[in-house]
Formats: structure tokens, C-alpha cells, sequence
């Protein structure tokens, strides 16, 4: 499911709006079909609320279903199409529809993980080298609530997610004389949810910290759900969503550097 919602209150329109040329919605709708023809018997559907966006999907040849206004959230729109879906899937894969820049192996790999684990929620993770952590600091400065960060324990369970970068790092500089990588994890926009527990999601209140860190993945881990973190590399590309009109200029500038990840 990409769930794609036209109101957005930093970039109205977001879907539509073109990053090199091409709509946001369109990169990721390349994106999910490329995972797709990964995984057998796997479905691309757009969810969303805004007539205009369904039209640009089916314009792009993807399947695409409106939903009730009322609906705030993505996982919610999600939710609502697998549950009119016959049959029902077991899992349900919510890819962000502003995350350009995801590999589709990295889809089918947390699809696979989520297949072999009993955890509610799996989602990928990034180490950051220390390049990357300096530059995502940088971008923070101007868009301060753009990009996420993953606590995770050694099971590769989670245990807190922010807008701030944690963990803080004392030492910082004898650290970076012992190790090439951070001990920072950048989280990317994608889940795979169990339906069950989806709707389970859906039933309950948004919870404090999500709402302090307008994160709702949170509210799996203060309804007590496990999320598990499925670590993954993207050589190259390295940004979180489109957030920002800051976020569109990085965008275009790493295409402009690196190429079109998925041409047209």
C-alpha cells in the first residue's frame, strides 16, 4: 500500500509535486513495482483521499482506491483497503508515499523478515557512517523534523524511535578514531505490518510521545507490540522522506550527482 494524502501542512500537494521532473508519486509507485516483481502474488495499491492523486495513479497505470476523509493517518488508509481486499493479506506493507529513494530489495528483504518473525511490525533501518551523521546534522539545522532515528537492541527489536538523532555520543571524536561507522541508525518509511495488528493499531488512540514526535510507529511501542528493525544498506542515495521544500533540493541534488535511481 502507498498511502498518498494531498493535505500535507508543509508541502500541500506533496504526491503531485515534481522532484527531476517527475511527480514524488510516481518515483514511488516505480519503486513498489520493482519490489513486487520480487516477491510473488504481491499487489501495488495507492491509497488515498484526494481524487486528484487516484487519477495521477491510474495515469501511471497503478491501481488506486480512495478513502474516507476522516482518515488522519497513513497506516490507517492502509488498514482500510487490505481490510475490503478478498482475500485479505496477512501482511501489509505501508510504503511511504514521499521515501523516493528506498531500494526494492530492501522491501522484499523486510517482507521476508516479516514472513519469519512473530514480531507486529518489522521496519528497516540504516547505519549511518559518520559522514552521513554529520550531513543529516547539517540538514537538521534547516528542517529540524526531517529524518528519523532508530534506538535498537541487540535482538533487533526496537526501542525508541525520534526527530532528535540518538543515541547522544559521548567521546564522539576517540569513537570515530576506532570504528568507520556511527552507532546511529537512520529509520526509512516503510513497514510491514500484521494485519491484526494493524487494526488493532487503528482501535486505539494515538498515544503521548507519538504525539509529541508526530511518529505513530511509536504508538506500537507504547501499546506495548514489538517492531522489529531489519538492517539494510543503500550505498549511495541517503536521505529519509520528502518532507521540506530543503528535502526536494537534496533530492534533485543527489539525482543530479548519482543519476535517476528508477527512469521513467
Amino acid at each position: 500500500m502507498i498511502p498518498a494524502r494531498f493535505g500535507s501542512r508543509r508541502l500541500p500537494g506533496k504526491p503531485l509535486i515534481e522532484i527531476a521532473g517527475r511527480s514524488l508519486l510516481s518515483r514511488v509507485v516505480a519503486i513498489a513495482r520493482h519490489a513486487a516483481a520480487l516477491v510473488p502474488g504481491t499487489a501495488v495499491v495507492v491509497a488515498t483521499d484526494d481524487g486528484r492523486i487516484s487519477a495521477h495513479a491510474r495515469d501511471l497505470g497503478c491501481e488506486a482506491v480512495l478513502t474516507g476523509p476522516e482518515i488522519s493517518s497513513g497506516s490507517g488508509r492502509a488498514c482500510a483497503v487490505a481490510l475490503e481486499r478478498r482475500p485479505r493479506p496477512d501482511i501489509v506493507i505501508n510504503l511511504q508515499g514521499d521515501a523516493p529513494f528506498i531500494p526494492p530489495m530492501s522491501v522484499a528483504r523486510l517482507i521476508e523478515s516479516a514472513r519469519t518473525s512473530d514480531a507486529a511490525v518489522a521496519t528497516p533501518v540504516v547505519r549511518m557512517s559518520w559522514e552521513e551523521l554529520d550531513a543529516l546534522r547539517a540538514h537538521k539545522q534547516h528542517a529540524p523534523f526531517s529524518g528519523t532515528t532508530c534506538v535498537r537492541g541487540e535482538d533487533g527489536k526496537a526501542l525508541w524511535f525520534s526527530k532528535t538523532i540518538l543515541p547522544s555520543i559521548r567521546d564522539e571524536a576517540g569513537l570515530r578514531e576506532r570504528q568507520p561507522m556511527s552507532p546511529v541508525w537512520r529509520h526509512l518509511g516503510l513497514y510491514a505490518y500484521r494485519l491484526a495488528a494493524l487494526e488493532r493499531f487503528e482501535r486505539t488512540s494515538p498515544s503521548h510521545y507519538e504525539r509529541l514526535e508526530g511518529l505513530e510507529q511509536l504508538r506500537f511501542l507504547e501499546m506495548g507490540l514489538d517492531i522489529l528493525t531489519v538492517e539494510v544498506e543503500i550505498e549511495g542515495r541517503s536521505m529519509s522522506g520528502i518532507d521540506t521544500k530543503e528535502d526536494i533540493l537534496l533530492a534533485e541534488a543527489l539525482i543530479a550527482e548519482q543519476g535517476d535511481p528508477y527512469p521513467a
